[in-house]
């Protein structure tokens, strides 16, 4: 009989007084030698999970009653840090003195020193158990007798020292790749190796380049993967088409970016005979080609999503699957997914079937076009025969979201920032994307499918991948309405949050200049939505049930989520295979958010870099902006139209000396009384770009009516 990490850590805090060995634990816990080998690899999760510490002589303990604790280091860029605890627990303040050897995204054993007064407490790093990084990017410089690597990354401060057998043919000034080879006293900088020579940052591509090496994205496919790939056979067997339900009379078709490749989803409608809605959401069967285990599979899932950045893509599978074979593509026939709902008139799913199928789409269209239909009723050649599906579609979209938006789900309309490059990689413009209905209609129709899928997993209690969003932290909220407080407004918000009281309350703020600002404070404020097996709901979007069944070709969750669909279809589950999914699942949740937190990092981290780029030319123009951030040493300015964002530091206003008021969000003239609030207006001008940083510095503009008390 196999015992449970639960049980093992309740006879730890109940029977055990002193760090004890793990035979000896399992003698007092009369653990069989059958079950031996079971307990130890629960032992050694409970050690890696943080839940116990490994200390010397190989004797375990817990973590609070050594006043230890494993977590992550968030640093800073002065130096200090905080430890985020893996058990749950208050964020360990970091002294930079205290810091030891770790660096930003390190898995640490934190000593607990002592609570300060009001605040977090404070911990001493006493060991690294896991680097975030293997390599380090930077730039190689060098004085009169020795070389260094600075790390392009602002939240670590130490540079790399690197010994002149090191270089390896690199020369000063190019971005490369540095390796730790020791670094054992924190006294001393690291010592590294050069691994790899990025290039001259003024070369063309090595800025992106810089950043995906930064993210270690994988910028090629291994070569096992390439040789399955090309073994696919792109063709349908007429079998194969028999065994699905063939919907290729639909009037099936896709809507897509402009310059989208990967056209995951098509969609169709039909008005029944009872005067209800079949709506059709077809997803390309990307699993029909991605077989369990194979060298394909493994990549997808060490890759878990596609990575959009702003000049290219890096795809989660190679461009002959995710452009070609499952793209699914106007005029061909394609393996698919389907789930088609009956809708009444209050959109109500009263049937549904999800079935692996076969379509052919009529069209490819982009969201614009679709939208000018929709704004002017007028019809193009690629329009032509869709005229009236597509009209259908536009209100069962608009039914579908007033009856989300009725039970609370949120609907967070940030802005985002459209880079227009040219064929050498410059910024030719920057403007705010703009949503449209015809985004609006897809979304709907992906969020359906996604919530029929779950309800239907969910009946039938067998192991699956959700997608999850907890509720938010009660003290997080609290501090967000203290902070909107400062702007004005009143959340209403009590103990028990719920997604329509934030939806009350973002109804208020619709239409005002801060709009973006609080929309963008609240969403850091809740918890991000993360892929596991348990369910708990969505609270976002005010969901019990909810998955991704939608993208395959670019997200490993909703492979998987087809993967356990056709194994549904089958009949149940053998128990050698339930638990296997039961043991496997919660890691490939965990892989597929960590990745998709990555790629989301890239993305802005190069749309950040383009903008500062294209600042550069801007020196000594004015715009106007609103103040996004406010610190000690000054506030943060995001420009309205180009959603760029500078700082404007407090030593550059010359009319008084202002002092930082944390609690209202403000700086404060201490003589004039002016003040500076988070959500101001402002008028400032470009004084400084710093291309190695991605930063920009802003000086408030000589006509800038200044707000008083």
């Amino acid at each position: 009989m196999s015992i449970s990490k639960t049980q093992i850590l309740e006879f730890l805090k109940k029977f055990t007084h002193r760090p004890v060995k793990i035979k000896e634990l399992a003698r007092e816990m009369k653990i069989s030698q059958a079950d031996y080998h079971s307990f130890r690899s629960q032992v050694k999760d409970l050690i890696s999970e943080g839940h116990l510490i490994k200390l010397k002589k190989n004797r375990l303990g817990l973590p609070d009653k050594l006043s230890l604790k494993i977590g992550k280091l968030a640093a800073t860029k002065g130096g200090f840090g905080f430890v985020i605890p893996d058990d749950g627990s208050p964020d360990i303040y970091i002294h930079s003195e205290n810091m030891g050897t770790a660096m930003n995204g390190d898995k640490v054993k934190v000593r607990v020193l002592s609570k300060r007064n009001g605040k977090s407490p404070q911990g001493t790093i006493i060991e690294v158990l896991e680097r975030a990084k293997s390599t380090i990017i930077g730039t190689l410089k060098k004085t009169k007798y020795f070389g260094f690597v600075e790390p392009d990354d602002p939240k670590i401060t130490r540079d790399i020292y690197i010994p002149p057998e090191s270089f390896n043919s690199a020369q000063v000034g190019q971005k490369v790749v540095v390796e730790i080879e020791s670094w054992s006293d924190p006294h001393l900088s690291p010592e590294g190796k050069i691994v790899e020579i990025i290039g001259f940052p003024e070369e063309k591509g090595i800025d992106i380049l810089t950043i995906i090496k930064e993210f270690q994205l994988p910028l090629d496919f291994p070569p096992a993967v390439i040789k399955e790939v090309e073994r696919i056979e792109p063709a349908i067997t007429p079998v194969e088409i028999e065994n699905r339900k063939d919907f290729r009379k639909l009037n099936c078709f896709t809507v897509d970016p402009i310059n989208a490749k990967d056209h995951d989803d098509a969609v169709s409608i039909q008005k029944l005979k009872n005067g209800n809605w079949l709506l059709g959401v077809h997803i390309a069967d990307v699993s029909f080609y991605v077989r369990e285990n194979s060298a394909l599979d493994k990549e997808a899932l060490a890759r878990g999503t596609s990575v959009y950045l702003v000049d290219r893509v890096i795809p989660m599978l190679p461009e002959k699957l995710s452009n070609e074979i499952c793209s699914l593509k106007a005029k061909q026939e394609h393996l698919t997914y389907s789930c088609l709902m009956e809708l009444d008139e209050n959109c109500q799913v009263l049937d549904y079937q999800i079935v692996e199928s076969v379509i052919e789409s009529k069209a490819k269209l982009t969201y614009e076009e679709v939208q000018a239909f929709f704004d002017t009723g007028k019809s193009t050649p690629q329009l032509k025969g869709l005229e009236g599906d597509l009209a259908k579609m536009l209100e069962l979209s608009q039914k579908l979201l007033k009856k989300r938006e009725a039970q609370g789900s949120l609907d967070f309309d940030l802005p985002e920032a459209q880079v227009i490059l040219d064929s050498s990689g410059k910024i030719l413009d920057i403007y705010e994307a703009a949503r449209l209905d015809s985004h609006r209609l897809i979304e709907e129709f992906m969020l359906l499918a996604n919530k029929t899928v779950a309800l239907h997993v969910t009946r039938l209690a067998m192991p699956f991948l959700y997608r999850v969003h907890a509720k938010p932290d009660p003290e997080k909220l609290k501090a967000f309405s203290e902070l909107v407080s400062q702007l004005g407004y009143k959340t209403g918000l009590g103990e028990k949050v719920t997604p329509r009281l934030l939806q009350r309350f973002l109804k208020q703020v619709k239409g005002k200049p801060e709009e973006p600002l609080i929309n963008e404070l609240l969403l850091r404020s809740l918890k991000k939505a993360v892929y596991q097996p348990e369910n708990i709901g969505h609270f976002g979007l005010a969901f019990s049930h909810y998955t991704h069944f939608t993208s395959p070709i670019r997200r490993y969750p909703d492979l998987i989520v087809h993967r356990l669909l056709k194994e549904l279809k089958k009949g149940q589950y053998t128990p050698e295979r339930y638990h296997f999914l039961m043991k496997r699942l919660p890691r490939i949740g965990e892989i597929a958010s960590e990745r998709e937190k990555t790629a989301e990092e890239a993305e802005r981290a190069t749309i950040k870099l383009k903008q500062v780029q294209y600042m550069q030319d801007k020196l000594g123009e004015v715009f106007d902006g609103v103040i996004s951030g406010v610190v000690p040493y000054g506030f943060f300015i995001r420009l309205q139209k180009l959603m760029v964002e500078g700082l404007v530091r407090l030593s550059s206003i010359d009319d008084d000396y202002y002092i930082y008021d944390e609690s209202g969000y403000r700086v404060v003239g201490k003589h004039t009384k002016k003040v500076y609030r988070l959500g101001d207006k402002v008028s400032v001008k470009v004084i400084r770009v710093d291309k190695e940083q991605h930063q920009l510095d802003f000086a408030l503009a000589d006509n800038f009516k200044k707000r008083k008390k």
